[in-house]
């Protein structure tokens, strides 16, 4: 069981690397949130878009992500969804205040509730489902075991490679938020960022095609 030739390995690991250091709306919200509140939000952030991207793998692997491919009316409705999600996140942090990442005492935004924010920002991309579904699959090896933990584990092994990428990226956003946030009026200016950032993240998942 799980018997891969070396180019196997090297195929998947070089495209899970790839995948990684792509841009998009994970990486954006991780670093997002570390720039604004430190790296005990980034990681906040980074654990709930890591427990999004596991629930996409369970629903490739139990074969729900082919749903989504499939039906034109569920991928729009996700797509508006999180599209709606990701504009709100924006305007929440462009009013600052008490609805801000940083309310009117300095109190820093609860990392469950970054938490939770992570795993609806990966949730509600449907785009990140019918990747795994076309991805994983590609991988699936006649004769090394049952394709849905052949699927389980290379998708747990795209989280652990992230495991080695997104966290020093977080490190590093954190030391320079660290020197900024002292400021108030750039505290505000991130927030504004940030807000604007997730905004145009929602517009261009409205945007977008299948």
């Amino acid at each position: 069981m799980f018997d891969y030739s070396l180019a196997h390995w090297l195929a998947f690991l070089s495209a899970a690397i790839l995948l990684n250091i792509s841009p998009g709306p994970d990486i954006a919200f991780i670093l997002g949130h570390t720039m604004r509140g430190g790296k005990r939000a980034g990681f906040s952030a980074l654990f709930g878009v890591w427990s999004g991207a596991c629930l996409h793998v369970l629903m490739a692997a139990l074969g729900l992500s082919a749903v989504l491919a499939a039906s034109a009316l569920a991928f729009s409705a996700v797509k508006w969804l999180g599209a709606a999600y990701l504009v709100w996140l924006g305007i929440q942090a462009l009013r600052g205040g008490d609805n801000g990442l940083m309310n009117a005492t300095g109190e820093e935004m609860p990392a469950a509730r970054i938490y939770r924010q992570g795993i609806l920002v990966s949730l509600l991309n449907p785009k990140v489902a019918i990747f795994f579904l076309a991805f994983l699959p590609q991988f699936v090896v006649e004769g090394a075991g049952p394709a849905w933990a052949q699927l389980m584990l290379h998708g747990g092994l795209i989280i652990a490679v992230a495991a080695f990428i997104e966290p020093p990226l977080v490190f590093l956003g954190g030391r320079l938020a660290d020197a900024l946030r002292r400021n108030a009026k750039i505290g505000r200016w991130l927030d504004r960022g940030l807000g604007a950032l997730f905004v145009g993240l929602g517009v261009r998942l409205a945007l977008s095609g299948r």
